[in-house]
């Protein structure tokens, strides 16, 4: 398989027994990073998305049939908040993150909605942010908050 192509993938509402799966999966992806930072707690981890967890705004990304990953787009009064992104190890850098990054962007333009987001900092996950034409919005030791105007 290419691995520049993104494979087949679909994404469906989560339920509560998505929460645990989610819950690991953050804790595997976040660690490098809040390791990196001085950050990583493994209870803290998953607790804070436990904690956040709303099924009705989290959406669960399958490929080829398997949890894949995890996205919420939680409405506020100010537009969205994109959070909980979260993509398997073996899927990152394939082309999948962006592919189901601008459906929901798409889907938030059609709405006239800005999306907001935090990413820690260092992460490689904001250049796939900044591909999709959020920008900084303001930091901190921690977090870079980013933005992104709808299109039309």
């Amino acid at each position: 398989m290419d691995t520049n192509t993104a494979p087949a993938w679909t994404l469906r509402p989560a339920g509560l027994r998505d929460l645990e799966p989610i819950v690991e999966l953050r804790a595997a992806v976040m660690r490098p990073d809040l390791e990196r930072l001085g950050r990583y707690d493994e209870h803290r981890v998953r607790q804070r998305l436990r904690d956040a967890f709303v099924p009705e705004h989290t959406s669960v990304v399958e490929s080829e049939g398997a949890f894949a990953g995890c996205v919420a787009l939680c409405p506020r009064e100010n537009g969205h908040w994109l959070e909980h992104f979260y993509l398997s190890p073996a899927l990152q850098g394939r082309g999948l993150g962006s592919a189901v990054l601008g459906v929901l962007l798409a889907r938030a333009d059609a709405q006239g909605a800005t999306v907001r987001l935090n990413v820690l900092q260092g992460s490689a996950a904001k250049r796939l942010y900044e591909r999709h034409g959020f920008v900084l919005e303001d930091e901190d030791p921690v977090d870079v908050f980013m933005v992104r105007a709808p299109r039309t």
